[in-house]
């Protein structure tokens, strides 16, 4: 990677409100770039699939789409940048890319673009379930005055499976609410507890939120033991991936009244409309929304120019995917 490409430097990205966003940071910058400002101006705009292939045949960075990635055309896009050499996501989850980098290519992912927006989901999913606004609404929709006195977040134990970005600023908004946050990561260190911890902290928990990515070794972490270990009355978050959760295992929990949950992925996804999560019972579930947030673009804008300045000065770029993720 070396600014000397510049004049052959193609950038393939998926909207033009990104590149609006990324060029107006540019140019604001007290000594803009003229390399990166060109190479946001001259960027290939759209899905691989609609791209000339003389165009992609030139694309050395490529930012795949936020949501909808589909393995199989993201495989026939790829193979159409044969001088591709960077793939920065516009997710933190990187599993679908993983199927179909290049050998030689980097990968990186947009940690620290989505954590507020998660962080925040998942708070409202553990504050909405707590303090009962489901039936609230419900209530309100039957035009039923329906008070009532409800549990609260304040005192409760939270465990947060996942200690990076989304998962620290979780816990500071965790702790505001006068709860007590516990991280767990795979391997423990100062402050986190291992993985292999959780069957003695699962007991002890109020809640449980899962923000780890889907690996080989997530998914079906969430299994039918896994909840049984679970607390009477415990909340379970969903906030990674739907495979990491057993469908099947959560439903019958839900169903027996045991356990309550909020889920913003699901598996399959999207859900079928005859699946039995739409009728579950105790369970709260939004569309794949905790990182589509007015916000996303201007922060994703900013890592994309600083991601793009790093590339034109040879730096290494941050974020980097090794290995499984």
């Amino acid at each position: 990677m070396h600014a000397s490409l510049v004049g052959v430097t193609r950038l393939c990205v998926p909207s033009t409100s990104v590149l609006d966003r990324g060029l107006a940071m540019a140019r604001r910058q007290d000594d803009p770039e003229p390399e990166l400002i060109a190479m946001l101006d001259t960027a290939v705009v759209g899905d691989p699939a609609g791209t000339p292939a003389e165009q992609l045949a030139e694309v050395r960075f490529w930012v795949p789409d936020f949501l909808g990635a589909d393995p199989v055309r993201y495989r026939a896009g790829v193979a159409a940048m044969p001088r591709l050499q960077v793939i920065q996501a516009q997710t933190a989850g990187v599993d679908v890319l993983l199927q179909v980098v290049p050998e030689g290519v980097q990968l990186c992912d947009a940690r620290g673009v989505h954590g507020s927006s998660t962080a925040e989901w998942a708070l409202t999913a553990l504050l909405s379930i707590f303090r009962e606004f489901p039936r609230f609404e419900r209530a309100r929709q039957q035009r039923r005055w329906d008070y009532s006195v409800t549990d609260e977040l304040a005192g409760k134990r939270v465990l947060i499976v996942g200690a990076g970005d989304v998962g620290q600023q979780l816990g500071r908004r965790i702790a505001a609410c006068d709860a007590e946050p516990l991280f767990v990561a795979r391997t423990g260190r100062d402050g986190v507890h291992g993985i292999d911890e959780l069957p003695r902290l699962l007991p002890a928990a109020d809640a449980v939120v899962l923000i780890v990515p889907k690996t080989p070794q997530t998914v079906g972490m969430v299994d039918a033991r896994f909840l049984a270990a679970m607390a009477d009355g415990a909340v379970l978050v969903n906030a990674a991936r739907g495979p990491v959760v057993d469908t099947a295992a959560l439903l019958a929990e839900l169903t027996s009244g045991r356990l309550r949950a909020a889920v913003d992925v699901t598996d399959p996804e999207p859900l079928p409309s005859d699946h039995p999560l739409w009728t579950a019972p105790n369970l709260l579930l939004t569309p794949h929304v905790a990182g589509s947030v007015l916000g996303f673009g201007d922060r994703f804008a900013a890592l994309l120019v600083a991601q793009l300045q790093r590339y034109l000065r040879g730096e290494q770029l941050q974020n980097a995917v090794t290995g499984a993720y």
